[in-house]
């Protein structure tokens, strides 16, 4: 009878054996079910943004980084399901965004805000700037409005409408050193520096184009209004069709704005004063 215990025991132990195996295995499963979370980026915020990718590695949050040169694709790709989330625009921009293109688009964590500037590697003073200088602002219409709120801000030109965000440059009712205007893609206003009298730009835009240190700007913006925030943005759908990928990249969120590292790396890639957040 004791034997037949004991055979009954090492049966039952075999068998909770593999019950046990069968759980690890079917837990490793849907972990990897999640997979590697695609972040599409901006290369001017990319090197804080690995810092977080490394940090949640350490938490078995696998994330990969893909950059893009311009402003358009991002929202092209992710709005095609092609990558999970991206990080190189402020809510102001995305609501234009959908208004243009009727995406289906959405934040679901903020990140940092940076004050904008007017640099010039011609002039140490913004009296020093001639009549008929040669400004360079952004072409798209969310960060045209802020270029031109700036330069009135600077008391170089005047609004019909003094708080709107938007105005553009048929907007300017005053322009008394008749300044002409240059619009180029966000991205290289950094790179106008070399050849226009006068550009707004961005800090983090400017350390990586190595034009102009960041801090030199002749004016910064005074605004600290977290609208400018800098969004992980994703489908509108995303939480609900893939909800632990979405699990997965709040996670990933949290790290990027409580980790020690990543904000020592956004202080080294923007400068501490020149940035601020919600969380900060």
């Amino acid at each position: 009878m004791a034997q037949i215990s004991k055979t009954k025991f090492a049966i039952f132990g075999v068998i909770f054996a593999f019950f046990l195996v069968g759980i690890v295995a079917c837990s490793q499963n849907k972990k990897n079910e999640v997979g590697e979370l695609v972040i599409g980026t901006s290369p001017s915020f990319a090197t804080p943004l690995q810092v977080a990718v490394e940090e949640a590695k350490k938490q078995g949050i696998q994330v990969k980084l893909v950059e893009f040169s311009d402003w358009n694709t991002p929202n092209i790709t992710l709005n095609h399901g092609d990558i999970d989330a991206n990080y190189f625009q402020h809510q102001p921009f995305l609501n234009n965004v959908l208004k243009e293109t009727g995406f289906k688009l959405k934040s679901l964590g903020t990140g940092i805000a940076t004050h904008v500037g007017l640099y010039s590697l011609k002039y140490k003073s913004l009296n020093d700037v001639p009549e008929n200088a040669r400004v360079v602002i952004p072409n798209d219409p969310v960060n045209q409005g802020r270029a031109l709120l700036l330069l009135q801000q600077a008391k170089l030109i005047t609004l019909k409408d003094s708080n709107n965000h938007l105005s553009k440059i048929s907007d300017i009712s005053s322009n008394p050193k008749h300044f002409k205007f240059i619009e180029v893609e966000g991205p290289q206003t950094a790179r106008a520096v070399d050849d226009a009298d006068l550009v707004f730009s961005y800090p983090h835009y400017l350390r990586l184009a190595k034009t102009i240190d960041p801090n030199d700007a002749l004016v910064f913006d005074d605004n600290t209004n977290t609208r400018y925030a800098i969004l992980f943005v994703v489908r509108d759908d995303y939480e609900t069709k893939s909800p632990e990928r979405a699990e997965q990249l709040k996670k990933f969120i949290q790290i990027y704005q409580t980790s020690p590292a990543v904000k020592k790396a956004i202080d080294n890639d923007v400068g501490d004063k020149l940035w601020f957040a919600d969380w900060k």
